[in-house]
């Protein structure tokens, strides 16, 4: 890191915290302001984290010179015009996922204005900073499972906060939401473009209205012909779980998530794999951050620096949510819709 940066952060919600916690602390930045629509979790924020400023509206950090980064931790609704100003105003952006709500026309927006901009953008795939999904993608890429044919993802939750869940199903089902980050990794650890997605959709809660989901199963083709399966659901009656599991034609691997371990959770998330050629188990301890927004942050600092392009890049960003939003047209449609070359 060649300076120190000037951060404000734009939403005091979960995420919001989330990115905070980790990066408040840290040499070479500066929270200089905390944004959020109510002004006392706004002023806890600054309190708790040691902002310099906090304030209901971020515009006017836009036009100071100690400000460099903003951080999006909005609803999706809001990051299009979030990057509009940045873009204006020659801020960088972190911007959390999805890029924008389940609307095509202004995902392509958000595409082309971050893609043209002298700004850096990032859309923040946390999953490309867990060490572990990093090793998991180095093992899949050398052949720990030989060629790739079957992805098993789960990321089901049971909802204890109807409100939160509700106003994010306002902007994107489940499967749009999160699935863009397992989209990005079916693509990421195999190197494969996806050639058609499928979806069954499901409204199984009353957080949405009729005709609209809050569950769904997408199933996707890559172009050696693998399945990936991606399931996603939010819903007061749906049991919490998390699945993420690959399969190829010399053995299966297994992320286990530190939190969903039966026993030794000291010793971090854990790689189960299993190799068909020996008929060998192994277990393989992988002490990591879930989600490190210290190494995201950085990975920005490191766009901002010229020494990187992202990741993912914004084109691969982009690719998974488009890809999502054909699962989410698939899932109303009962269909399997091709995948269009720009977005595979």
């Amino acid at each position: 890191m060649e300076r120190t940066y000037g951060v404000v952060l734009v939403g005091c919600g979960h995420i919001g915290q989330s990115h905070i916690e980790e990066i408040y602390f840290r040499d070479g930045i500066r929270i200089v302001a905390v944004v959020d629509f109510n002004p006392n979790t706004a002023q806890l924020f600054a309190r708790k984290y040691g902002a310099a400023e906090y304030n209901t509206d971020y515009h006017p950090y836009l036009d100071r010179n100690d400000v460099d980064i903003f951080i999006a931790a909005t609803y999706a609704n809001s990051h299009l015009q979030i990057l509009r100003d940045c873009i204006q105003a020659g801020k960088h952006l972190l911007c959390e996922k999805p890029m924008t709500e389940a609307n095509e026309a202004d995902a392509e927006e958000f595409y082309r204005l971050a893609k043209a901009a002298k700004s850096k953008v990032l859309i923040a795939h946390i999953l490309r900073h867990n060490s572990t999904y990093q090793r998991v993608r180095e093992m899949i890429r050398e052949g720990a499972i030989g060629d790739v044919r079957l992805i098993r993802m789960i990321q089901n939750h049971h909802i204890m906060n109807p409100a939160r869940y509700g106003r994010l199903m306002e902007d994107c089902p489940p499967f749009v939401d999160c699935g863009v980050h397992y989209i990005d990794v079916a693509r990421w650890f195999t190197g494969m473009k996806v050639v058609s997605v499928g979806g069954i959709g499901s409204r199984v809660g009353n957080l949405v209205p009729q005709g609209h989901f809050d569950h769904g199963i997408l199933n996707m083709k890559l172009e050696n012909g693998a399945s990936v399966i991606y399931e996603a659901g939010w819903a007061e009656s749906i049991a919490a779980q998390n699945l993420k599991e690959f399969i190829g034609d010399k053995g299966r691997i297994r992320i286990v998530l530190q939190a969903d371990r039966n026993e030794d959770r000291e010793e971090g998330a854990l790689i189960a794999w299993y190799s068909s050629d020996t008929g060998e188990y192994h277990t393989i301890n992988s002490p990591s951050i879930y989600k490190n927004m210290w190494q995201q942050l950085l990975c920005l600092i490191d766009m901002i620096e010229g020494k990187s392009e992202g990741s993912p890049t914004l084109d691969d960003a982009y690719r998974a949510f488009r890809i999502a939003l054909l699962g989410w047209h698939a899932c109303e449609q009962n269909n399997v819709l091709p995948v269009p070359e720009e977005f595979a």
